[in-house]
């Protein structure tokens, strides 16, 4: 009953053996084999708990064994089949195999896997009745060179992962033990005191394993997996240097160079190529080859049309052979693969610049015979973009050295003349701008003197009769309060006449920096205390709509203070002598991190038809003489020296409405 349960096991292990070959040797085919081979294990089984397929027990010198019985032979030649078919697979595929890496495994597994099946199926021969010793019980033999091979060449991609759970299961057995060992002594030092049978006992333990065995067990496996890094780390560090330094060098070569060397030497492959877009033959050219396959690469050309180019425009993502040998029914998959294997390519990497492809990079297998991990991938992603931007950079730099080339006796001889055309209209409008803020400044003096004469006239009648007063004042009576009175009202006045000539002086300096803090608000104070004169006998309105801790910006004092006046100025003159409001607003967008000025008045408005010349050098309404017209065109320009900007926006007839917005930025 026993050998009956075993073998109804047993019975499968030949499918599965077959199956297991079959994907390892990446057989596309035969799928019929592995049904026909289960199915007949199927049938084999059937019989299994009957007389007719173990009949009996027999005892041989070294032991009982069962004794088969009329249908046993079929399993045996079976087996025996099932053997020579995978021995027979393993074989060639060691003899077809190109790659010596991947022969050397290949080899391993003849020796391992297949020698241990042919020695279990050898089995057999006792239980047909032959006295053999049962050669399976020295399949350890095969199976210790399949573990050598695992360790070395990594048979199953698994080999990392063998290594590194050994270790940290005899790690987290060493550190069990120490646990143990620490709870024995504490048990026999502690086992006469009270202390023992404590809560804080078990607390203090609590802690110790918390504190110190744990981060301690962390720190141990941090540094097993930095072991079986090793190497790794450094590449890393190593790809992302060389992906950043591409970026800044201009050269074709360097570029190619930098690239071959980083990966061939320091992610050990066995060999790498470039190949760069050819826009005159609209194709790929194989720029740069370096490693074990440079003359079978070296002189490759492929079209938009080839497989492996189409696949990467179609999905610019890296083309891996592992997925495309997957890929089994696809025959795009298959002509992809076709193309990498020409290319003696592991990894196809397209490298991408503004969704254009710019070239790709093709990579070999790792000379260790590791599979690339999806860390790998990263890098080297990373590497494929970086260096499709800097045989962009070069490219540019190339054609525009090219250009300068062929332009540069053109380009000199015209030079002179566009730089003296360039700085005769700078001066030339620079003097524009200064003759009209002097002009302007100088319309405003008269009345801004006049303005003065006033309060000078004032404190200097008060401090003349002040003086007189103090001449003949007995000192022993108290000093008169009128004569108080008189002196405070003069420094009052000499106040006001120090704010206008403050003023005058702010608005009318000519300077070219940009990089004084300049407050909105007292822009346009300053400004209607210049243009004081022309409105203070008129029935104007002005209304002020400040907004409080305006931030301030970066610019021109008195270029700004130009702009506040010329659009004030015009408003007055909007409404001229007729009744009406100007309406004086300021505030901050914290949308756009700007603060803007808004000067809107009641008059007549600007035309439709007109608005779009208003900022247009020499055009005005005004009649000849009273008006140059570069008012608002200096405004104009001066806003955008300090990169705002200044517009007329919509008022449906309701007078005119202009906004300076300015960005609270330094310049």
């Amino acid at each position: 009953m026993i050998s009956r349960i075993d073998h109804s096991i047993i019975i499968y292990i030949f499918p599965i053996y077959i199956h297991f070959f079959h994907a390892y040797l990446d057989i596309p085919g035969r799928k019929w084999l592995v049904r026909a081979s289960y199915a007949f294990s199927f049938i084999l089984m059937c019989f299994i708990p009957t007389p007719f397929y173990i009949e009996s027990m027999q005892q041989h010198s070294f032991g009982f064994f069962a004794k088969g019985g009329i249908l046993y032979p079929a399993f045996g030649i079976g087996s025996f089949c099932v053997i020579l078919y995978v021995l027979t697979l393993i074989y060639n595929a060691i003899i077809n195999e190109k790659r010596s890496i991947r022969k050397n495994r290949l080899k391993y597994v003849f020796m391992g896997f297949g020698i241990m099946g042919l020695m279990n199926g050898l089995n057999i021969l006792p239980i047909l009745g032959y006295p053999v010793y049962p050669p399976g019980n020295f399949s350890f033999i095969p199976l210790v060179i399949f573990a050598v091979g695992i360790f070395k060449h990594d048979l199953l991609d698994m080999g990392i992962l063998f290594k590194k759970s050994l270790i940290y299961s005899l790690l987290t057995a060493f550190i069990t033990c120490m646990y143990a060992l620490i709870i024995i002594l504490a048990n026999k030092i502690f086992k006469d005191f009270d202390f023992s049978d404590s809560i804080y006992f078990h607390i203090l333990f609590f802690l110790l394993i918390a504190f110190a065995l744990g981060p301690l067990k962390t720190k141990i496996q941090a540094l097993i997996d930095r072991i079986f890094s090793k190497g790794k780390y450094d590449y890393q560090k190593t790809i992302k240097h060389v992906s950043r330094m591409i970026t800044s060098v201009l050269n074709f070569d360097e570029i190619a160079k930098q690239l071959m060397d980083t990966v061939v030497n320091i992610m050990l492959v066995d060999s790498c190529a470039l190949f760069v877009y050819n826009p005159s033959v609209s194709g790929f050219n194989n720029y740069a080859v370096k490693g074990k396959y440079y003359k079978r690469v070296h002189s490759i050309f492929m079209d938009d049309n080839t497989p492996i180019v189409k696949h990467m425009i179609k999905y610019r993502q890296p083309i891996i052979k592992k997925r495309l040998i997957e890929k089994r029914g696809d025959s795009e998959a298959q002509a992809v693969l076709s193309d990498m294997n020409t290319l003696c390519a592991e990894i196809a990497l397209p490298m991408i610049f503004k969704g254009t492809p710019n070239g790709f990079l093709i990579i070999g297998e790792k000379l260790s015979g590791d599979l690339f991990s999806r860390e790998d991938l990263d890098l080297l992603e990373t590497l494929s973009s970086q260096s499709s931007l800097a045989i962009e950079n070069a490219r540019s730099y190339r054609l525009i050295d090219d250009l300068n080339k062929n332009l540069e006796k053109k380009v000199e001889k015209r030079t002179h003349a566009l730089k003296e055309a360039l700085s005769e209209k700078e001066r030339t409008q620079e003097q524009l701008i200064r003759s009209e803020s002097l002009a302007a400044i100088g319309q405003l003096v008269a009345g801004t003197a006049h303005e003065l004469n006033n309060p000078l006239a004032s404190v200097t009648s008060l401090i003349q009769s002040t003086i007189e007063d103090l001449a003949e004042w007995d000192k022993n009576t108290p000093l008169d309060e009128d004569l108080i009175d008189d002196l405070k009202f003069a420094d009052k006045e000499l106040g006001r006449a120090r704010a206008i000539v403050a003023s005058l002086l702010g608005l009318s300096r000519q300077t070219q920096t940009y990089s004084e803090e300049v407050n909105l608000n007292l822009i346009i104070e300053d400004a209607l205390r210049i243009l004081y004169n022309q409105y203070k006998h008129s029935d104007l309105n002005i209304i002020k709509n400040y907004a409080e801790n305006l931030p301030d910006i970066q610019g021109n004092f008195a270029n700004l203070g130009q702009v506040a006046l010329n659009i004030i100025n015009n408003a007055f003159q909007a409404i001229d002598d007729r009744q009406g409001s100007i309406y004086l607003t300021t505030g901050y967008d914290n949308d756009t991190n700007q603060v803007f000025f808004e000067c809107r008045d009641t008059g007549n408005g600007v035309p439709e038809s007109i608005r779009q010349d208003v900022f247009k050098p020499f055009f005005t309404t005004k009649e000849v003489g009273n008006g140059t017209g570069l008012g608002l065109y200096i405004c104009h320009e001066i806003v955008q020296k300090h990169g705002g900007a200044i517009t007329l926006e919509n008022t449906d007839g309701q007078g005119a409405r202009f906004v300076v917005r300015l960005s609270v930025v330094d310049y």
